[in-house]
């Protein structure tokens, strides 16, 4: 089984590469990662080894290879799948562990520049995660440190993930995916490049409200009944809730 690692917030992944290894999981690696892990004494093997390519512009293009997707892509249940990824060489990679670029949390700071988001906006990354989680009955593709303790679990108790968190674990990827966007959709619509003086040099500014409102909701709970006592409903709440919303309350009745 192969292991690709590549996290931007490395909270808890030495240790999670340390139980893969244990298990026999072959690890591979970019960038950072991959320094971090053979720091620890781990075997890891580096992701321009694997595709015969360096990474390059600034590590802009590490993972954007054929044996990187084709790996993740390939259903092996289909025959010519696999006779094509043996007539390239190309292994299949069983576990993703990826994390985004932080653009979220960069894009919060104060005095953050366009230059400073455009630069934080991943593009390997999601790609990687969007062939994982499509290829989901093959690969577990996990996108949090908080999925590290079931997905072990699973691989010491079973030596594989079962489909349904195969499954749970594609689409928490695919939703995470539509949260990063919606986000880089909200920043990028609310700048607008102006000119101080006709004449002079347009500069970037954002303004108090986007061009794109993009709400990213999470299911609180089920409902008894909707507005009407026929009617079904449930209740749901921003990502990320203002201090104070009425469903961050706790509820003591009823």
């Amino acid at each position: 089984m192969n292991a690709l690692i590549s996290v931007s917030d490395k909270s808890g992944i030495v240790d999670f590469a340390k139980a893969l290894h244990a298990l026999g999981i072959r690890l591979i690696s970019t960038g950072g990662t991959a320094k971090l892990l053979a720091a620890e004494g781990l075997p890891v093997t580096e992701v321009a080894e694997v595709t015969g390519f360096p990474e390059m512009l600034d590590g802009r293009v590490k993972t954007l290879h054929p044996k990187v997707h084709a790996g993740l892509l390939a259903r092996r249940e289909l025959p010519e799948h696999m006779a094509a990824l043996k007539d390239h060489g190309i292994d299949t990679i069983d576990l993703l562990v990826v994390n985004l670029y932080p653009f979220e949390s960069t894009v919060a700071k104060a005095g953050c520049t366009l230059a400073d988001a455009i630069e934080n906006i991943d593009i390997g990354g999601p790609a990687m995660v969007r062939s994982a989680a499509k290829n989901w009955k093959d690969v577990g593709v996990l996108t949090g440190a908080a999925q590290y303790p079931e997905v072990l679990a699973e691989l010491k108790a079973q030596g594989k993930l079962s489909d349904a968190l195969r499954f749970r674990l594609a689409v928490a990827a695919f939703n995470r995916i539509a949260q990063y966007a919606g986000a880089i959709s909200d920043y990028l619509s609310s700048v607008d490049f102006e000119a101080d003086q006709p004449g002079e040099s347009y500069v970037p500014r954002r303004q108090l409200f986007p061009g794109q409102s993009n709400g990213i909701f999470t299911k609180v709970q089920d409902l008894r009944y909707g507005e009407n006592s026929h009617q079904q409903a449930a209740l749901y709440r921003d990502l990320y809730p203002a201090p104070g919303a009425i469903v961050t309350g706790e509820q003591l009745q009823g």
